[in-house]
Parts: structure tokens; sequence; C-alpha cells
């Protein structure tokens, strides 16, 4: 039972780490304005509307990322042989996608992007379950 409620954590965390690389690795390569990394929502707001594609690439393969590991972990942590750990991080990451997506001025690419690469959880779900 106790591996069962660590689940959930545990794959949240797993998949913020996921997302935290990946991003600060976009950020090198496509630095944001000052104001935007102070929490600045302004400037990150006028940052993410004239950002160039790869910039906010690479946030999505951050969540397409952490999805899979995400799931994987939690479903490894479970070890119940069901996919729902996973799915309730998935719709807690997708939750927090949806939100920052209503934020910020994202296109339509990232919003089709960005709430589809959630269903991944359940493909490191499934690699996790197979014995």
């Amino acid at each position: 039972m106790l591996r069962r409620i660590l689940a959930v954590p545990a794959g949240l965390i797993a998949g913020i780490i996921c997302i935290t690389i990946i991003e600060k690795i976009g950020h090198q390569l496509y630095p944001p304005p000052a104001g935007a990394a102070s929490g600045d929502m302004v400037a990150m707001k006028e940052y993410v509307a004239h950002a160039p594609f790869m910039a906010l690439f690479f946030v999505i393969i951050g969540y397409a990322l952490a999805a899979f590991v995400s799931g994987f972990t939690a479903s490894k942590v479970a070890s119940n042989g069901k996919h729902t750990s996973a799915i309730v991080c998935g719709v807690i990451f997708l939750f927090i996608t949806i939100y920052m997506m209503f934020s910020l001025p994202t296109p339509v690419w990232f919003w089709i992007l960005g709430i589809f690469v959630w269903g991944l959880v359940l493909v490191g779900s499934k690699l996790a379950l197979k014995k």
C-alpha cells in the first residue's frame, strides 16, 4: 500500500527533473531575456510570443521525456501491475501544462503536442510492467 502511495510523488519528481534538464539545455541554446528568467510574467509572455520554433520545441521534448519517465517510475514504484499511478501523474502534468498554455501565448501546434505528449505516460508504464 505504501508503494502505491509513494508512486505518484516519485513519478512527479522524476518528471520534473526531466523537464528541468531539457529546459536548461533549451535555455542554453535559446536564452530567454533577463526579465523572463527573474519571474517577470510580462517579459516571459513577450519571449514566448516571439520565441523561435526550437525554443518552444525543447519544452515539448521535455514534456515527452517527462511523461515517459514519470509513467515508468510511477509504475515501477507502485509494482501492482496497473497503470493507475502513471495515469495520475499524466493527468496532474496535463493540468499544469494546460494552465501554462493559458498563461502564455503559445501557438496552436504547441497546444496539440503539449496535450498529446502526456499520453506517453502509458508507454513508460507499459515498459515498466513488462516482465
